[in-house]
């Protein structure tokens, strides 16, 4: 596949439309303390070869007014199940999805991809509150 031929394939990503993160109200907002959320059996589409892609997704934030709701997220998540989406481009968007609703102290998402090709792909990015 010849450069033009994907150079488009991922223009609007960034406005995809999924299901809604909800949210509960934190009653240790005073407390700092960390959640740990794995996705052990995430999948999404290669937006190149239209085959699937298998990753385990992994997050931790620090919450602040809020906590994520956990099948809300698990419903955001399945989502991606039919997407062509870059690894990079699904990081990043998860994360400012995240940060939109929620708003934690801090987050940090890291996808490691299952080996395509022989490489197998791992992809971080991180949050701090201001």
């Amino acid at each position: 596949m010849k450069k033009s031929d994907y150079e488009g394939l991922q223009k609007n990503i960034r406005k995809l439309r999924t299901p809604a993160i909800e949210v509960w109200v934190n009653q240790y907002v005073d407390k700092i303390y960390t959640i740990n959320l794995d996705i052990p059996e995430f999948t999404c589409i290669c937006p190149k070869t239209g085959l699937p892609d298998f990753a385990t997704i992994s997050i931790e934030y620090c919450p602040a007014k809020f906590c994520v709701e956990l099948k809300s997220f698990k419903m955001y998540t399945i989502s991606f199940r039919n997407v062509g989406i870059f690894h990079e481009h699904l990081i990043n968007k998860m994360l400012e999805d995240f940060v939109a609703v929620v708003k934690p102290r801090r987050l940090k998402i890291t996808g490691v991809f299952n080996p395509r090709g022989g490489i197998t792909t791992t992809v971080s990015r991180e949050y701090q509150a201001k």
